[in-house]
């Protein structure tokens, strides 16, 4: 017999199934000794939403106890609003959360709740609008909505725990004021009760009409700085402020 005849035989091409099996045991082995990649996103996304609202409540802090005007209270909602820009729909309602539960352990549940009802309501409404890219017509409007009915709410609220009517109070500093504008127009007729509620709710959303559009500006010029930036304004505002 020669040597040809007496070599072991070669191995087939195709791999038995016990090797094969032990091929697979090894790589899952393999895989499950790599160390577990973490996602960035979720630490980050948590980190930014608890200093947001962090921040929204310490400038509500700081305007309730040191009030510098109406510069801090333009920013009540954009911390919010910021939050919604950056994380979400989800991130900006637990921002307001944490802002409201905040507050109410630094200040007590009734202060909190007049800036949870409007201010952090406000700010997921407008980043909701900012993010959905919607005119700024819209998303005053559907802000001036929602900050009258914050002022009727704060004038509930303070009525029930102080035990009198704030809306006549309100009432009769308009009322005065009617009555200054007839005197100077010359009108010898007195305002009825009916044109002093109305002129009552008309100053109450007029306010918060130019409350709006304020606060739209500053976040115009702050979250493009920021890298968030909101909707164009219309074009006489970007003509106004190039003039400036």
């Amino acid at each position: 017999m020669s040597i040809l005849d007496s070599s072991p035989d070669e191995p087939d091409s195709d791999p038995s199934p016990e090797s094969q099996s032990s091929l697979n045991q090894c790589l899952n082995q393999h895989e499950q000794l790599k160390p577990p990649q973490l996602k960035v996103d979720a630490p980050l996304r948590m980190v930014e939403t608890a200093f947001l609202a962090s921040t929204a409540s310490l400038i509500w802090f700081i305007n309730f106890y040191f009030p510098l005007g109406p510069v801090l209270r333009i920013f009540f909602p954009v911390p919010i609003a910021l939050v919604y820009l950056r994380w979400g729909k989800r991130a900006a309602w637990m921002s307001a959360v944490t802002s409201g539960l905040l507050l109410s352990v630094l200040m007590g549940p009734v202060r909190s709740l007049l800036f949870v009802m409007p201010y952090a309501f406000m700010g997921v409404l407008l980043g909701a609008t900012w993010y959905r890219r919607v005119p700024w017509i819209a998303s005053i409007i559907l802000g001036t909505l929602l900050g009258t009915l914050g002022v009727f709410f704060r004038l509930w609220l303070l009525s029930v725990l102080s035990g009198e009517d704030l809306w006549i109070y309100l009432i009769n500093q308009v009322t005065e004021l009617t009555e200054w504008i007839f005197l100077k127009l010359e009108l010898l007729a007195s305002p009825s009760v009916f044109l002093i509620q109305l002129g009552a709710i008309a100053l109450i959303i007029f306010n918060n009409l130019i409350y709006l559009f304020i606060v739209h500006l500053a976040a115009w010029l702050l979250l493009d700085r920021l890298g968030n930036p909101i909707p164009r304004p219309p074009r006489w505002v970007q003509v106004l402020m190039d003039y400036e």
